[in-house]
């Protein structure tokens, strides 16, 4: 059964989508099976795959109506990457779950079909604490929190980590947080260092991988892209494969092949 990894921070701007697509493609190149979960409205995973943001189908249909999601899956330009692709519609879920019996488990629903399909499952969430993201929660084995290495880190951090123990313990005691990745790190600056020392000395989880703030990583979307494709060769891709190979270390996941170029 594939593990369920939800990318999630209640803060925009971290860098929480281009760490779920960039790293879902270098555990595709991998040899991992890996698919990318789009929950979050503004569809910028399903865009940044250069997938269409269609007004029906995808993840909402499988949420609201309860069609199963295999029928939407994409997949991707990456190797071993596919998409089940976020679509308009998300974006009244939050509003339409609210009376169903047992919504915070639909996407648990949706998602246990395919893990036997994939050996990963990783989900974007969307950059706040509503109903898609304690879905996705209650559908998660672990919680993987991008940070961005500036000021307000740490109190961020905090408010994502009361949410995870409230979600352990009235939805899901199984789940477990993965590990922090400090993203946009600019090592320049005392102010980023500082952040990376506070987070380290509080959160003994977090990734030794350090993702910098790179302008081939924000390029990448507007060429449909994973970095993987993009520029395999920049900083960033380089920084996502690292954390590929810590992950796949935690997680000790068979089968995980490192590819010889690389």
């Amino acid at each position: 059964m594939g593990a369920v990894i939800a990318v999630v921070n209640q803060k925009g701007g971290v860098g929480k989508t281009t760490t779920a697509i960039s790293l879902g493609a270098a555990l595709g190149d991998r040899k991992q099976r890996v698919l990318l979960v789009d929950a979050d409205p503004q569809a910028n995973a399903t865009s940044a795959l250069g997938q269409p943001r269609n007004e029906d189908g995808g993840l909402y249909d499988a949420l609201v109506g309860e069609r199963p999601l295999d029928g939407s899956l994409v997949e991707t330009g990456s190797r071993g990457l596919s998409l089940a692709p976020a679509t308009l519609d998300l974006a009244g879920a939050e509003v339409e779950l609210v009376p169903v019996m047992a919504r915070e488990f639909r996407m648990r629903r949706a998602l246990a079909p395919l893990q036997d399909r994939f050996d990963l499952i990783l989900i974007d969430c969307p950059p706040s604490l509503g109903l898609l993201t304690v879905n996705a929660l209650a559908a998660a084995d672990w919680a993987l929190a991008p940070v961005q290495a500036e000021y307000l880190a740490l109190e961020g951090l905090l408010h994502l980590s009361q949410t995870i123990s409230l979600v352990q313990h009235n939805l899901n005691p199984e789940l477990r947080v993965l590990g922090i990745v400090l993203t946009m790190f600019d090592g320049r600056t005392n102010l980023a260092r500082q952040v990376e020392e506070e987070v380290r000395r509080h959160f003994d989880n977090t990734f030794t991988s350090v993702i910098p703030r790179s302008v081939r990583l924000s390029e990448a979307p507007s060429h449909g892209q994973a970095i993987e494709q993009y520029d395999p060769a920049s900083a960033g891709a380089e920084a996502y494969r690292r954390l590929a190979d810590e992950l796949i270390e935690r997680l000790a996941l068979p089968g995980a092949e490192v590819p010889g170029d690389h």
